[in-house]
């Protein structure tokens, strides 16, 4: 049975050194940065993140930009100075999509998915 580690601690540092092998580790750190955005009760701050995921992660040219549609980058960029808990949900659900499609799989496949089994079949010997 194969196990989602998106939602482990020690699962995401394994999936994001592969993924920083694989040159795309921005897909992980988007999805736990949405993951985070989405806890945030208080306006302020989420208007604060919302810009900060924005710049980092979704405008053209951004240091970390992810792989998503025209359309959803646009949708975001035009709510941007109003946003909501929801702001980034469809771009997250694209690059999870995308994570659980094709980096996760070949991810199954890895050397550090290997040493995260064994790791984790020694400490259950313990």
């Amino acid at each position: 049975m194969k196990v989602n580690h998106f939602n482990d601690e020690t699962g995401q540092v394994a999936f994001r050194n592969f993924l920083t092998k694989e040159y795309s580790e921005e897909n992980i750190d988007f999805w736990l940065a949405c993951e985070d955005y989405k806890k945030i009760k208080c306006p302020t701050k989420l208007a604060c993140e919302a810009k900060k995921i924005y710049t980092k992660f979704i405008k053209v040219e951004a240091p970390e930009e992810i792989n998503i549609d025209f359309t959803t980058r646009e949708n975001i960029a035009k709510s941007i100075n109003e946003p909501t808990p929801s702001s980034f949900d469809l771009a997250q659900k694209l690059i999870y999509s995308l994570m659980a499609k094709d980096c996760y799989p070949r991810f199954l496949r890895s050397n550090n998915y290997l040493e995260l089994v064994t790791n984790a079949e020694k400490s259950q010997q313990k």
